[in-house]
């Protein structure tokens, strides 16, 4: 599935979802910074780097894509699930890519700001693609290799003699 964007995605929502959204975002901020008062902005950083609004949006996927479902008659709940379990995964290998930004941006800070946020965003935008490729090439081969599998277990099934039509 190629990456696209959806602006129907917008008309889904309610503004106080994004109000949830935007105020647990702002209070992870306030709690990094009060952090980095108290312990330094090492562990400050630590916390800010944490995805402030992924409870929200996940509870929310959710939401939508189960009224999505049930709208057409048919049980969302685990299409539901499904859709927040991928956002979850796509939220883990973004992090990962957010640390090795963090991380360029950290060894590189006294070489200037410019030419240090320049790597460190090709650096992320590189991880953060290869990563979903990477993502997609597994899933691929997993579901060919399911396939055969299946295929032989099939086979085994069939009594001697007998072709598979």
């Amino acid at each position: 599935m190629p990456i696209h964007l959806k602006p129907q995605g917008l008309q889904q929502s309610r503004w106080y979802e994004h109000a949830v959204r935007f105020g647990l975002g702002g209070l992870a901020t306030v709690l990094a910074g009060v952090v980095a008062k108290i312990d330094g902005p090492v562990t400050g950083g630590l916390f800010l780097a944490f995805p402030a609004i992924f409870c929200a949006s996940a509870t929310l996927i959710e939401k939508h894509e189960r009224k999505r479902k049930e709208e057409k008659g048919l049980s969302g709940g685990r299409r539901g699930q499904e859709a927040a379990a991928l956002d979850s995964a796509g939220a883990g290998w973004g992090s990962i890519a957010l640390a090795v930004f963090g991380l360029i941006v950290w060894l590189l800070a006294r070489q200037g700001a410019v030419l240090t946020l320049a790597i460190a965003c090709v650096a992320w935008l590189g991880l953060a693609v290869s990563a979903w490729w990477l993502r997609r090439l597994l899933r691929h081969t997993r579901r060919s290799g399911a396939a055969s599998r299946l295929s032989v277990a099939r086979d085994r099934e069939l009594p001697e003699g007998k072709a598979r039509e």
